[in-house]
């Protein structure tokens, strides 16, 4: 269930990000990606914890990413990675 929730989000020419929403790295990286001129319909917050999968979820993105931790930023099918790997000016320049 979880592997198919998280497959079915992750598509090509979409930001896909999977968040806690209770989480401040979570509420920065959206307030980043929010910021950034996408169409509409191109960035999708996932809220991890509103199904009773989240532990489901959290596994299967360790075993894409090799981490447990959230948010997990997805662009197209690749992986950027967390928070702190998307506030780099290098990182922001590619997204826009």
């Amino acid at each position: 269930m979880a592997q198919e929730s998280v497959n079915c989000k992750i598509q090509p020419g979409k930001v896909v990000v999977f968040i806690k929403p209770t989480y401040p790295y979570c509420r920065r990286t959206q307030e980043i990606l929010s910021q950034l001129p996408l169409r509409q319909g191109l960035l999708d917050c996932v809220h991890i914890t509103a199904t009773n999968h989240t532990n489901e979820i959290q596994d299967y993105l360790q075993q894409l990413m090799g981490a447990r931790m959230e948010p997990q930023v997805f662009i197209s099918k690749d992986c950027l990675g967390r928070r702190s790997d998307l506030v780099t000016p290098k990182q922001i320049g590619a997204l826009q």
